[in-house]
């Protein structure tokens, strides 16, 4: 056997190494896929994100309770708006819009 006929037995031998690990590894993923479908993937992924998340915001609450306190009270206060004007105004300045124009239509 010639030099070259060596070396073409080698790259024919590596060529087939090769091939046969593409198909194992194809093989595999077949085996994988059939077991667990690309939905149920997706949706563990999706909860173990929000599982992160959450875990995170449970860190971030619990290092700033004073901002998370602060926050809600800014959103309690929002909400709250109109009867605490009209508590403090002494009219009626804190009624919706909705309950004025009923009254105005009824009368």
């Amino acid at each position: 056997m010639t030099e070259a006929e060596h070396r073409m037995a080698e790259a024919r031998a590596l060529r087939d190494a090769a091939l046969a690990l593409v198909k194992a590894d194809i093989a595999h993923l077949q085996t994988d896929l059939n077991a667990k479908g690309i939905g149920a993937r997706v949706l563990e992924r999706v909860a173990e994100g929000a599982s992160d998340v959450l875990d995170e915001a449970t860190d971030v609450a619990e290092n700033h309770r004073g901002v998370l306190v602060t926050l809600v009270a800014a959103i309690v206060l929002w909400f709250a708006r109109h009867p605490l004007m009209a508590l403090f105004t002494g009219d009626e300045a804190g009624r919706d819009d909705d309950e004025a124009e009923a009254e105005l239509e009824g009368a």
